[in-house]
């Protein structure tokens, strides 16, 4: 198992920046790519960024060259920097651990509200 804990989630205007943290702990040596994906009211639950172990990184095409992830092994914990926020970036954000075992096991943190005003 795999637990994962996020924060730095907030209330921020258009243009503004937020770093989100998730931190795992449990089986983190089963962890291949850790990612956020987020979900806005009506919307189905999106890829925005996820990094592999190894630094390979996939970014959905609305948050290139705005949003960047990062990871620290030492720490297992995976971040998300924000710039530049627009609104139709409010959503719940989650981040999300695949590890490398077959089947791939997904683990969900609790989500944190990101709110964008304009």
């Amino acid at each position: 198992q795999v637990q994962l804990v996020e924060s730095g989630g907030g209330l921020m205007q258009t243009g503004g920046s937020l770093r989100l943290s998730c931190a795992a702990s449990g089986n983190v040596f089963d962890i291949n790519a850790m990612g956020w994906y987020r979900q806005a009211p009506g919307k189905q639950r999106e890829l925005v960024a996820r990094i592999t172990t190894i630094g390979s990184i996939t970014y959905a095409d609305s948050v290139k060259g705005r949003f960047t992830i990062s990871r620290d092994n030492a720490k297992n914990t995976v971040y998300l920097q924000m710039n530049s926020l627009k609104p139709e970036d409010t959503a719940v954000y989650y981040c999300n651990a695949a590890t490398i075992t077959w089947p791939v096991n997904n683990y969900w943190g609790q989500g944190t509200q990101v709110t964008v005003s304009s």
